[in-house]
């Protein structure tokens, strides 16, 4: 789910501002852009993350609005500069290249050029936590919305299943009735005129009648949609289990449609197949 969070507060006497921003993300994907001062902080930052966001691409970013007192130092480390000088030179002879080694390469490769803080030092989790408990509030205030949104779209879907459902229902009993006339009809002309044993017919009808019934995938599918109702009326995270649900309803579904051979029936079952697609759509935006 989307969502946008920012705060500003004091930290090792200077003045530091925290984003955070979330997208949809099928597992709980932190990711941080922290100044040096505050990398002490990013384990206990990240669960706290955990615990407030279940799921989502969680962006933070973090920089001074004023520096706190005291300037790093750029260290160079020449030794592993030459070193890789060095190197690449050697490759230059032994592949036959052109060129010299770059100057900007060379620095951007790790430990070439470090900052050393003078006196700064590091950022305690106490000072950051206030700040990023207020950005994370924004951010979860951001997504309830969103979330209510979706969870009312959602239940509109539901609400268009279970009509289409009620559908199957009513039509269930005159389909049944025409599959019995047609199964009769068909022994009859095949019969020709000769006696047909009426007690064997009507086991036939009956086990027809077993073969196509509807029953139990109606009444499972009625159960599912009403859970699915009940998980988006409660409070956290559902998506998962909104999920299962979902696939759950369309096994009912299909079950439903391989079973109708009925033309009303199919075109109702055609139907809640494309609500449920959206259905599972919306889901992949949900926590």
């Amino acid at each position: 789910m989307t969502g946008f969070g920012t705060a500003d507060g004091s930290a090792l006497g200077g003045r530091l501002r925290i984003e955070i921003r979330t997208v949809n993300h099928r597992y709980y994907n932190p990711q941080f852009k922290l100044p040096f001062e505050l990398a002490g902080v990013e384990g206990p930052l990240r669960e706290r993350l955990r615990q407030l966001l279940d799921r989502g691409h969680v962006a933070v970013m973090a920089r001074w609005l004023e520096s706190p007192p005291g300037e790093g130092t750029v260290v160079v480390d020449l030794a592993r500069a030459q070193q890789l000088v060095a190197a690449l030179r050697e490759l230059k002879r032994k592949l036959k290249l052109k060129g010299e080694p770059d100057l900007a390469f060379v620095a951007r490769q790790p430990d070439v050029l470090t900052i050393q803080a003078n006196g700064a030092g590091a950022v305690a989790w106490g000072e950051v936590e206030p700040i990023v408990e207020q950005a994370a509030r924004d951010v979860l205030t951001m997504r309830a919305r969103e979330g209510q949104a979706l969870a009312t779209d959602l239940v509109r879907r539901l609400d268009a299943i279970a009509e289409r459902a009620r559908g199957v229902e009513a039509r269930a009993p005159a389909r049944l009735a025409a599959e019995s006339e047609r199964l009769k009809k068909a022994v009859a002309e095949l019969a020709a005129g000769v006696r047909v044993d009426e007690q064997r017919l009507a086991v036939e009808i009956a086990l027809l009648a077993d073969r196509v019934d509807i029953t139990e995938e109606l009444v499972r599918l009625r159960t599912h949609v009403a859970a699915c109702r009940e998980a988006l009326a409660k409070e956290g995270a559902v998506g998962k289990q909104l999920g299962f649900l979902a696939q759950e309803m369309l096994r009912e579904v299909n079950t439903i449609g391989s079973k109708a051979n009925d033309a009303a029936i199919t075109q109702e079952v055609i139907a809640m197949k494309g609500e449920l697609e959206k259905f599972r759509e919306q889901l992949e935006n949900l926590e």
